[in-house]
C-alpha cells in the first residue's frame, strides 16, 4: 500500500470513530457509485449523511477542506441521489458533511467535521 493510501485510510477510519463517537450509525463506506465513490454515508438520527473525509499529514499544501471543490461537492449531491435511489432509502433529510483531518508528525490528529457543506 502507497503511504498516501495508507495516510487516506487511517483518516477514514478516524473519521468513523468520531461519527460514532457522535452517536451516529454508520450505514456504509466506500460506496461506488456511476459518479465516484462516497467515503461514508450514515444516519445522523433520521438524516442521511454523505461524508467527504479527506485527510493529510501535514498543513504545507492548504488544510483538507481545501481539497473539497465545488465540483466535489457537486459530485457527491449526484451520488446521494443515486445512493437513495439504489437503496430505495426513506429519510427526513440529506445532507453533505466533510470530515477534515489533519495527521502532524507529533502529536494527535486534529478532526475537523464540517456540517452541511452543501
Amino acid at each position: 500500500m502507497r503511504a498516501k493510501d495508507a495516510v487516506g485510510k487511517y483518516g477514514e477510519e478516524l473519521a468513523v470513530r468520531h461519527l460514532e463517537d457522535k452517536g451516529w450509525r454508520i450505514v456504509e463506506r466506500n460506496w461506488r457509485g456511476e459518479a465516484g465513490e462516497v467515503d461514508v454515508v450514515a444516519m445522523d438520527g433520521s438524516t442521511l449523511v454523505v461524508v467527504e473525509v479527506k485527510t493529510r499529514s501535514g498543513t504545507r499544501f492548504g488544510y483538507p477542506a481545501e481539497a473539497v471543490t465545488l465540483t466535489k461537492l457537486t459530485r457527491l449531491r449526484r451520488l446521494a441521489g443515486q445512493w437513495l435511489t439504489e437503496h430505495d432509502a426513506r429519510v427526513a433529510a440529506v445532507r453533505i458533511d466533510v470530515v477534515a483531518i489533519v495527521l502532524p508528525r507529533q502529536g494527535a490528529a486534529q478532526v475537523e467535521h464540517l456540517v452541511g457543506v452543501v
